[in-house]
């Protein structure tokens, strides 16, 4: 991998990590068509270190707060009815199903995950669904002629059984084109939650399964293709930009819906159906390229 390849996947992490199209299949669509060689699970994984990075800066006055009251939670029985305690171990809870999968999916993960045209089903699937959780939410922010505004929830109300829905929802971002944000924020939509909540939950959610997936993935860095050196260059640049989309994307969604990326997944997924039918792209493309 060049240092120019770097800079562009890294690039294209920090820009669509926190949007609902997918990062892994940015970086594997990316990689194809340009000719390069797939850049494989183990530099996504390393890379998302960068985006979490800006997680956890931008998020990180409510980690703290999480962090602080979970821990002296489990000293202080008084404090574990507070917001923050439950928070702590419902993040736990959450990333427990993308822990199971991920170890036990590992090789389907690094090959057959990563067709060109299971990339494509993925992103215009879960688009349709992204669209119907958002049309959902819309119904119930604004009303109609014949119902009331409803309600949604928010973080206060997260059980246990969210959490494990929340975390299940993540689990399926181990497949390209599903979208770690784009999977638990519609995950959150169905279940009644706001916008806001959805992905500040989904953000919160992902910074144990990411870091953990980061690490354990430091010992193929440097192998094959992907030297040590632009995979932290990639992981640099995927924290700058990803802290300026997370801060764009947070008050974006505050008075925006999520249809724009809806339309975007499904045209990408169906020019993506076209491009391997018609024979210029390889289901495999850039697997075997130098």
């Amino acid at each position: 991998m060049t240092w120019f390849e770097s800079f562009v996947l890294g690039l294209v992490q920090g820009l669509t990590e926190f949007l609902p199209i997918s990062s892994s299949a940015h970086l594997r669509l990316t990689a194809a068509f340009a000719g390069w060689h797939d850049p494989g699970a183990a530099f996504t994984a390393i890379t998302q270190i960068g985006t979490e990075a800006a997680v956890i800066i931008y998020f990180r006055k409510d980690i703290g707060r999480i962090i602080s009251t979970w821990a002296r939670s489990l000293f202080q029985r008084e404090l574990r009815h507070e917001h923050d305690a439950q928070m702590g171990w419902l993040v736990i809870v959450g990333s427990i199903p993308i822990g199971v999968l991920g170890i036990t999916l590992k090789d389907a993960v690094e090959g057959p995950f990563r067709d060109l045209r299971l990339i494509a089903t993925t992103l215009i699937v879960m688009g349709v669904v992204l669209g119907i959780a958002d049309r959902l939410a819309a119904r119930d922010e604004t009303g109609g002629r014949h119902r009331a505004a409803k309600q949604r929830k928010t973080l206060t109300d997260l059980s246990v059984k969210d959490g494990l829905l929340y975390g299940a929802c993540q689990a399926m971002a181990l497949v390209p084109g599903v979208s770690r944000s784009g999977a638990t924020i519609s995950g959150g939509l169905l279940m009644g939650y706001t916008r806001e909540s959805a992905a500040r939950y989904s953000f919160l959610l992902a910074i144990p399964a990411v870091l953990a997936s980061g690490v354990f993935e430091l010992k193929d860095a440097g192998e094959g293709h992907v030297a040590w050196g632009p995979t932290l260059f990639a992981t640099v640049i995927a924290f700058i930009v990803g802290y300026a989309v997370i801060a764009w994307f947070m008050k974006f969604i505050s008075h925006k819906s999520f249809m724009p990326f809806v339309i975007y997944r499904i045209l990408l997924g169906i020019a993506l159906f076209a491009l391997v039918a018609a024979g210029v792209l390889a289901p495999h493309a850039g697997e075997t390229a130098g």
